[in-house]
């Protein structure tokens, strides 16, 4: 393994919130080797989230979001109807904020509410006022329906909340994330939605996961027996 394969490994350990004796003995290196690794992560680090670059524009999620899971309180939150994709666990959440006169910045997650958490990030991507409806209709595309206009507070918990969840199960969230969390805001959790499929994790294979690791970590992190895989198309 090179270095900056090493050095990769143990930044994914690391978001995954396994300890540096832990990262170590995960990939049989002498504890000594991952010190300093995890001192030049964390000096690469921001020292705190990106700050929202302006006021509140807009921010939608997609339909059938809540499909699989439960929501303590928060009736009001918008699109928890049984309509939307027939299965459920991928969701996307878009938040738009003021960039200056006439320009808007928005930022896109990609989130498995099932295993994995924030899965991709798009943005800060950086728009002319009058392209942010049409550019909603695109990123949300893919969806059955139309995009479902949100509380911040709805995008909040979906995607900090499952980023703890992955957290859990030992999968850290796309390395991007970080850089676009200013959209989001401050949080304060924990999430009252109860992520997984009815709460059990539930791992949807993608064309470019490495699922093998992922099936090793989910049988570490909960045991065999208890989570579901559905294998993807390839």
């Amino acid at each position: 393994m090179t270095e900056a394969q090493l050095l990769d490994r143990v930044r994914d350990l690391r978001e995954a919130g396994r300890s540096p004796k832990e990262i170590a003995r995960s990939l049989g290196v002498a504890p000594s080797k991952v010190a300093p690794l995890v001192r030049q992560l964390a000096e690469q680090r921001p020292a705190s989230p990106v700050e929202p670059c302006g006021a509140l524009i807009g921010c939608w999620v997609s339909p059938g979001w809540s499909r699989g899971l439960s929501i303590d309180g928060h009736s009001d939150w918008p699109g928890q109807e049984e309509d939307g994709p027939e299965r459920g666990g991928m969701v996307c959440v878009l938040v738009a904020r003021l960039r200056r006169a006439g320009k808007v910045s928005v930022c896109g997650y990609l989130v498995d509410t099932y295993c994995l958490g924030v899965k991709n990030v798009l943005g800060p991507e950086n728009l002319d006022d009058w392209a942010l409806s049409s550019f909603v209709r695109e990123y949300f595309g893919a969806f059955d329906g139309d995009s479902v206009p949100a509380p911040l507070e709805l995008a909040q918990h979906l995607v900090f909340g499952a980023v703890d969840y992955a957290r859990s199960l030992g999968f850290g969230p796309h390395a991007d994330f970080r850089a676009a969390t200013g959209h989001l805001g401050q949080w304060s959790g924990p999430s009252p939605i109860t992520f997984g499929d009815q709460g059990k994790p539930l791992y949807v294979e993608g064309p470019w996961d490495d699922s093998a690791r992922v099936m090793r970590t989910l049988t570490r992190s909960v045991g065999e027996g208890n989570f579901h895989f559905i294998a993807g198309l390839r």
